[in-house]
């Protein structure tokens, strides 16, 4: 959707999660000398301004990197994804936060690709200028979705995907549900990673369990889902809850990795009591 904006809610709890996890995951695909590609559908701009207007509006990044910047007894993999931000922000003090495209490029080596898509134009021209001449990556003004196929299998045969829409629109919920088909049945080892918003609606509570059969049914891998609930909703049953991030085809390492760390998050990004982080996964076991 056009009207979208990431910046209005970049580092915010769902940030986190989402990050937390393609860090995850693509540092046990640098586990092998073989290179990768990173397919972005929604890729934003790649990097946006803490200290700017869109950002300060809402102050999402204060319950999301900004109660993880100063803690000194951050569990590994939280302490590996806070380095990433740090070294995004090239200092101490935290004014930015890196977009999964400037993630991915920081975790990136040079046998490895990213493509990234985005249809909003002035976020694709700031992700372009950011990135569009590093080796290795494409930076294209395109829908994602329609374009994904295009991208499976890479010629290495080891590729992650980012599904990460706004959901503003109904359709991104089909869309996402469909694109994940596509995938797997494009590259069935794909690694795909699908982030969802906790919403009390029906779209957004029926998503995963439909997201788990085209896994069962498409992936050669099983499927595993991270969710992270923070938040009630208002009382008009409103309101951003949480998120979860769905993978299928995970590395096998990522379940074990997740289940310490998903109860320490909630209770470090509560925004009201009973806050709750688990990992749910089925027949895990990728490479």
């Amino acid at each position: 959707m056009l009207a979208y904006r990431h910046a209005f809610h970049a580092g915010n709890h769902a940030d986190v999660l989402k990050h937390l996890v393609l860090m995850l995951v693509l540092q046990h695909m640098n586990l092998k000398d073989k290179g990768w590609r990173c397919v972005d559908t929604h890729a934003g701009a790649g990097g946006y301004s803490l200290e700017g207007d869109y950002a300060k509006k809402r102050g999402e990044f204060e319950h999301g990197i900004a109660r993880l910047w100063d803690r000194d007894d951050l569990p590994g993999p939280l302490a590996d994804y806070v380095a990433l931000v740090r070294a995004f922000n090239g200092g101490r003090k935290l004014r930015q936060y890196p977009g999964s495209p400037a993630l991915a490029h920081l975790l990136m080596r040079p046998q490895d690709q990213l493509r990234l898509f985005e249809l909003h134009p002035t976020d694709h021209k700031i992700l372009a200028s950011y990135l569009g001449d590093v080796p290795g990556v494409e930076v294209h003004l395109a829908d994602g979705f329609a374009r994904l196929k295009s991208q499976l299998p890479p010629p290495t045969r080891r590729g992650v995907v980012l599904i990460d829409p706004s959901y503003e629109l109904k359709a991104d919920y089909t869309r996402a549900l469909v694109a994940l088909r596509e995938a797997l049945a494009q590259f069935a080892d794909a690694v795909v990673i699908v982030w969802l918003p906790q919403l009390q609606l029906l779209e957004a509570t029926q998503l995963p369990q439909r997201l788990k059969a085209a896994a069962v049914a498409g992936a050669k891998k099983g499927w595993l889902q991270a969710r992270l609930t923070v938040a009630r909703a208002d009382e008009r049953g409103f309101g951003l809850m949480g998120s979860s991030v769905f993978v299928a085809n995970p590395p096998h390492t990522l379940h074990g990795a997740l289940q310490p760390l998903l109860p320490w998050l909630a209770e470090a990004l509560e925004q009201e009591p009973g806050a709750r982080g688990h990992a749910l996964a089925q027949g895990a076991g990728g490479a």
